[in-house]
């Protein structure tokens, strides 16, 4: 997903072509452009540094598929008082960091009995270890769609 702008300067670079518009037309001094909803890539474009997704808790579970990486529950199964929070495999009081490679989700209860150990030591093991996602899946793992996109 990137914003309007980012997509009409795509296709008047003729590095992208339209293929859904919705919306009104967009103007300038020597164009009409349809404002594009849906564009196909038709040249190599590179994702600027700035598009990269830092760690927040909404990308951090949509990352992880709204599940706990240690028991394997999912948000809809946890408890009354229980919720999903973020864990450090290496905790911050160990010189860990809030790096995507070293923080997954885990629900209050498996993130209490954790502590501040580390997974070997707690004897508690993630179902899948932690990676960096391309800013793209984040995107659509919490996107907002038009009726045209969906």
């Amino acid at each position: 997903m990137v914003p309007v702008r980012r997509a009409l300067r795509l296709v008047i670079d003729h590095k992208a072509e339209i293929v859904e518009a919705d919306g009104p037309v967009v103007k300038s001094e020597r164009l009409a452009i349809p404002r594009p909803a849906v564009i196909r890539l038709v040249k190599f474009v590179h994702v600027p540094r700035r598009f990269r997704r830092q760690v927040t808790n909404t990308f951090l579970f949509a990352r992880d598929n709204y599940r706990c990486q240690f028991c394997g529950r999912s948000q809809q199964e946890l408890r009354h008082r229980e919720c999903l929070t973020r864990d450090h495999l290496v905790p911050l009081s160990r010189g860990g960091n809030n790096g995507w490679t070293n923080v997954l989700t885990a629900c209050s209860s498996c993130n209490t009995r954790k502590g501040n150990l580390l997974p070997e030591e707690a004897g508690m093991h993630p179902l899948r270890p932690p990676f960096e996602p391309h800013f793209v899946h984040l995107a659509w793992a919490v996107r907002r769609l038009t009726s045209i996109q969906s």
